[in-house]
């Protein structure tokens, strides 16, 4: 007989959210991305205190200022050293699924600090329905087209793994690694949802232009 049982839900203090804040911020003068401020709070800050309320735990990737990073009051860890150095947002995913304690991981990257509210719900909500390996976000460009926001990614703690075959055979965009295994696509695209929410700062001046943004 056919199991009709509807899927379990995948509850918030089952989540551990890591932020991204390892790379070398070329595009911003070799600053360090995190620490830059945003409305008067440091980057990474300012995505530790939107992520907090939507998971169980959270931890820090990053590689260098580590002690402005701690003060932050959360875990902060370095980039595996199997990959080398800042062997890009991949090495953060790894170090996450190998300090996570909780069945499930979320990333999301320091610079991009209005992503959604409700992100992690509606990842989660995706993940289930689809019985996926990983929900990943989607927004839609200037032409309207919903584009895959890879780096905004729910996922299971058992997917270590492969990220550690698919790492060590040279693979480093996450995109290719996710196309491997079965992947909902979450779109944020519905009435009410911001168009600044996927709007990350590369640079100081995308960074001023997006705190212009705001109301």
């Amino acid at each position: 007989m056919k199991n009709t049982r509807p899927p379990v839900p995948i509850h918030a203090e089952s989540i551990t959210g890591v932020i991204l804040a390892g790379g070398r911020g070329s595009r911003m003068g070799g600053a360090d991305k995190g620490l830059q401020n945003f409305n008067g709070v440091p980057l990474a800050l300012h995505t530790l205190m939107r992520l907090s309320p939507q998971v169980g735990e959270v931890m820090i990737n990053a590689n260098r200022n580590l002690a402005a990073y701690e003060a932050f009051g959360v875990p902060v860890w370095t980039d595996s050293t199997s990959l080398g150095e800042f062997a890009g947002p991949l090495a953060g995913f790894l170090t996450g699924l190998e300090r996570c304690e909780t069945p499930y991981l979320l990333t999301v990257p320091c610079d991009t600090p209005l992503f959604p509210e409700d992100l992690v719900e509606r990842l989660a909500q995706a993940f289930v329905r689809d019985g996926a390996d990983f929900a990943v976000a989607a927004a839609p460009e200037e032409d309207g087209q919903l584009r895959p926001q890879p780096v905004f990614c729910l996922m299971g703690t058992h997917m270590l793994e492969s990220l550690l075959r698919f790492t060590h055979a040279g693979g480093r965009k996450i995109g290719d690694w996710t196309a491997r295994h079965k992947t909902a696509l979450v779109p944020f695209d519905r009435p009410g949802d911001s168009t600044n929410s996927f709007f990350n700062a590369n640079t100081v001046a995308e960074l001023h232009q997006l705190e212009s943004r705001l109301p």
